[in-house]
Formats: structure tokens, C-alpha cells, sequence
């Protein structure tokens, strides 16, 4: 700035900086009634799953955690990442082009889905066995996975559209009728099985995705076999890295089933599940709409150094306010769902080094392409020496080296990836 001294220059970099920090909120302050309801959708939806953990006990509910295991990971297969890909190119498309990526990223999703559940099937007697589930079990994860595909790529595509407020509120709609449909089964029909409420996510899921669609518009004429091509590559690293995610992050269960009782399952479930996906709708549906944008616009090498400073405390403060959420809960549940203080302290390291892992993830799937082969070759190096140590631990402790395999496990990714990332993002 020719012609204003130092302290001058300084004091007009720092009104500069302040009038971008205004301008930034401003531009974003439409975001906040859609992320409130959201966060409120996603808030009822957990609450609803405690419920039916207190209604129908630990046993039924170890069973409904274990379809809801297979199908996160089925649901990967299925989905193939167009959820993201919809994401990124519904905004930049033109109006004329929407129908046709809406289009062949719905019949091609439902093509995938229908594909792979029609050969799960076949192989039952060969799965069934390996995952210690009876068939009628294995059906219910593929029909949960189907209905939770077409939920998330449906809502990618209102959320491409910017159609913001509306698919929050229709996610709220859903989440009271879920819950309704769950207070309904046990308040009045005493249901104390997990089929229902299986039945009743299955079909409040399909929902959802007829609804949203309606709303998107697609046109069926406008299928393009070259676009499906293109769109399958532009998702094949996130792909990638969501199969190795869900392989490290719902193994733990199927593990559990093979080698402890189906109440230990459930009791698991409370003690672990659910904090985690809380932590996640914090972080995705609260501070994660105002962190996104400026991990997208800072320098990748001092963003990866800021994350190294942070990770420890964020840790640390997901880790205690993981270990006082506890309390809450387990003062709601009691009966079959102990609370054992030292267990819930396990279960806080756990989450608390699993949210530093997925801060790094974040920041890494800011950088494109190679901050994606990034992360997917440390899930790649992490996922056997990973899924050793917990089948270990499950095997020989059960319920408790669940907890302890969640944490190595987290501790061995956080570990690869703060180390890559250090290397590979030096100024």
C-alpha cells in the first residue's frame, strides 16, 4: 500500500481481514434455520435409536446394530460415492444438464444397488456363516442399505439444487415420524423385537428419497451411459476411502457378534455407537457448515499444521464432553445397559481420538484429488495391523476389548495420518 506507513498498512490489512470475516458470515447467515432443523432432525433420529435400545432391551437391540452394520458397509457398494459427486456437480451445472446428471445418478444407483443385492443373496449360505447371521438378518441389512442408498443420493440432490431449508425440513418430518412410528410400537404394541423398527427405518428411509426425488425432478429420458462413466470416476477415490471407513468402523460390530452375546452388542452399541454418530451430527451438521468452506480457501500446508496443533484438544474436549454425555444417557436407559465408569472412559478415548482422525480426513478431502490418494493410502497402510488388534481384542475381552480394539484402532489412523500428512504437506 504505496504511500501509508507500517502502522498503517497494518491497521487497513486488519480492517480488511474483519470486513472478510463480515462478509463471509453475511454471505452464509441463509444457512442458519437449515442447519438448526437439521441438527434438530439428526437430534430426534439418535434420540428415537435410544429409545428403542431402553424399550426393547439389549438383546434385540444387539440385533437391530447388527443389520444396521451390515448395511453401513453394503452401503458403501451400493452408493459409490455419487452422494459427493452430486454435491460438487449439480451446483456448477448448467439448468439443462441437471436432468440428466439427477437422472443417471438415480437408475444407475438403483442398477448398482438392485446388482449387489441380488448376488449377496445368492452368496447367503457362504455370508451368513462368515458374518454369523441367519438369512432372514442378511435381507434386512440389504434392504436397510437399499433404502439408506437412495436416502443419501437423494438428499445430495436437493442439497446440489440449494434447496436447503426445504430438505432440512423434510428430514425433520421423517425424524417425528420415525419416532412416532417407535414410541407407537412400544407404548402401545409392546413390540420387544427389532424387525419392527427395522421396518419402520426401511420404509421412513424410502420415504424420504421418493419424496426428495419428486421434489428434484429428474427426467427418465435423459439417462446418458457416458455420463454414468463419468461420474463413477469422479467418485472412485472417495469410494475408496469410504470402504476402507466403513470396513474399519463397522467391523467392530460383526466382530462382536461372532464372539460375545447378543446383549453385549447392544450394550456396545449404547456405549459406543451412539456418542459417536452425536459427535458426528455436531460436527457435520453444526461447526462443520462454517469449518468446510475455510479449510477449502487456506493453504493445505498451514491448514495440516494448524490440525496437528488442534488434534490433541480436540481429542481432549470430544473426549469429556463424550464421557459427560454418558451419564445422561445411561441415567435414561439403566436396566440392561450398566453404567460402568471405567468402560465409558474407554469409549470417550475412542471417540475423542476418532474425531481427531476425522478432522485430518476433512481437511484432506479439501485438497482434491491428492489429498483423497492421501488418505486412502493411510487407510490402506492402517486397515490389517487395525483390524488385527481389534479381532484380538474382541476375541479375548469381549464387550470391554471392543472398546479397547475402537480406540487402538483410532490411535494406529491417527498415528499414519498425522505422520503422512506431516511429510506430504511441508511449506
Amino acid at each position: 500500500m504505496p504511500g501509508l506507513s507500517a502502522p498503517e498498512r497494518r491497521g487497513a490489512r486488519g480492517t480488511g481481514a474483519a470486513d472478510r470475516v463480515r462478509g463471509w458470515l453475511a454471505a452464509h447467515r441463509w444457512a442458519a434455520g437449515p442447519t438448526l432443523v437439521s441438527t434438530l432432525a439428526s437430534g430426534i433420529a439418535a434420540a428415537t435409536t435410544l429409545v428403542i435400545a431402553r424399550g426393547a432391551g439389549a438383546a434385540a437391540f444387539g440385533d437391530f446394530t447388527v443389520v444396521l452394520s451390515i448395511a453401513l458397509i453394503v452401503t458403501v457398494g451400493m452408493l459409490t460415492s455419487l452422494h459427493y459427486v452430486m454435491l460438487q456437480e449439480l451446483p456448477r451445472a448448467a439448468p439443462e444438464e441437471r436432468p440428466a446428471l439427477l437422472t443417471t445418478a438415480l437408475l444407475a444407483t438403483l442398477a448398482v444397488s438392485a446388482a449387489l443385492a441380488g448376488l449377496a443373496l445368492l452368496a447367503a449360505p457362504l455370508l451368513t456363516a462368515a458374518l454369523n447371521v441367519d438369512t432372514g438378518t442378511l435381507a434386512a441389512g440389504l434392504a436397510l442399505a437399499a433404502s439408506m442408498t437412495v436416502n443419501q443420493l437423494a438428499e445430495s440432490f436437493l442439497r446440489g439444487l440449494k434447496r436447503f431449508a426445504f430438505v432440512a425440513w423434510l428430514k425433520l418430518a421423517v425424524a417425528l415420524c420415525y419416532l412416532g412410528a417407535a414410541c407407537y410400537c412400544l407404548l402401545v404394541l409392546g413390540v420387544r423385537e427389532a424387525e419392527p423398527y427395522l421396518a419402520a427405518l426401511i420404509v421412513t428411509n424410502a420415504g424420504f428419497a421418493v419424496v426428495a426425488v419428486a421434489a428434484a425432478r429428474p427426467r427418465l429420458g435423459a439417462w446418458s451411459a457416458r455420463l454414468a462413466g463419468t461420474l463413477y470416476r469422479h467418485g472412485g477415490w472417495v469410494t475408496a476411502i469410504a470402504a476402507l471407513s466403513g470396513l474399519l468402523f463397522g467391523v467392530d460390530v460383526i466382530f462382536l457378534n461372532h464372539w460375545a452375546p447378543a446383549a453385549d452388542v447392544g450394550v456396545y452399541s449404547v456405549y459406543n455407537g451412539f456418542p459417536k454418530r452425536l459427535m458426528g451430527v455436531v460436527f457435520t451438521d453444526g461447526i462443520g457448515l462454517a469449518l468446510l468452506p475455510i479449510m477449502a480457501t487456506t493453504d493445505k500446508p498451514l491448514l495440516m499444521r494448524r490440525i496437528a496443533r488442534l488434534a490433541p484438544a480436540v481429542a481432549a474436549a470430544t473426549a469429556v464432553l463424550s464421557f459427560a454425555a454418558s451419564l445422561v444417557f445411561f441415567l435414561l436407559m439403566r436396566g440392561a445397559y450398566p453404567y460402568a465408569p471405567e468402560l465409558m472412559a474407554l469409549s470417550a478415548l475412542g471417540i475423542g481420538l476418532h474425531t481427531a482422525f476425522n478432522l485430518y480426513g476433512v481437511a484432506l478431502s479439501m485438497d482434491g484429488v491428492r489429498g483423497a490418494k492421501v488418505l486412502a493410502g493411510c487407510l490402506l497402510v492402517s486397515t490389517p495391523p487395525a483390524l488385527a488388534v481389534l479381532a484380538v481384542c474382541v476375541r479375548t475381552e469381549g464387550l470391554t476389548g471392543g472398546l479397547v480394539g475402537f480406540a487402538l484402532v483410532n490411535l494406529v489412523l491417527l498415528a499414519v495420518v498425522a505422520t503422512t500428512a506431516a511429510r506430504r504437506y511441508r511449506s
